[in-house]
């Protein structure tokens, strides 16, 4: 089995990728939309397992510190990390982010988007994801409810292994 080593350690190469892309960046990157992200400890220990790299990338309000990942810290504005997340994608990369319309940048990208609930954004469910998040802004802005509770779930183990199944299952068949 051939190794490479990521992050100052020696990590076995599992499968199609070879020395050669990793040496030259030719390999998968997974990129977190880090700020309000529940399932960053999942995220790295399934990365590591993978032996692929994690940027996780956080605004600075908020304060990240990984052995693993790449913490990238950005002005704290609207967007601002949804912006140099997309921006850094390559084709083939991985987004995890709750954000349709960064998901829907990604996809435009020839990557790939999963939620922090285990949904893998595709093309057959970004249209609508996207036509939802529009009809809801719309009814907000009429001032009305759009169905969104004030106090949502708290986030359960089954959440976290149903994330945890899909994150895997993604990984797998690339």
């Amino acid at each position: 089995m051939n190794e490479v080593k990521i992050h100052g350690e020696l990590s076995p190469i599992h499968d199609s990728r070879t020395v050669n892309s990793l040496i030259y960046g030719d390999f998968m990157t997974i990129y977190v939309d880090a700020d309000a992200c529940p399932v960053k400890g999942i995220i790295e220990r399934v990365a590591k397992e993978f032996s692929l790299p994690v940027v996780m990338i956080i605004d600075v309000n908020h304060i990240l510190k990984s052995d693993y990942s790449e913490i990238i810290t950005v002005s704290q504005g609207r967007d601002s990390v949804d912006l140099v997340l997309v921006n850094r994608l390559k084709k083939g990369d991985v987004a995890v982010t709750q954000d349709y319309g960064v998901a829907a940048l990604a996809l435009g990208k020839g990557c790939y988007a999963i939620g922090n609930s285990g949904l893998v954004y595709d093309d057959g469910n970004i249209d609508k994801l996207m036509f939802e998040r529009f009809l809801g802004g719309k009814v907000r802005r009429a001032g009305k409810k759009a169905g969104r509770n004030n106090n949502p779930r708290k986030r359960t183990k089954e959440d976290d292994e149903r994330f945890e199944g899909s994150f895997r299952e993604l990984l797998s068949t690339m």
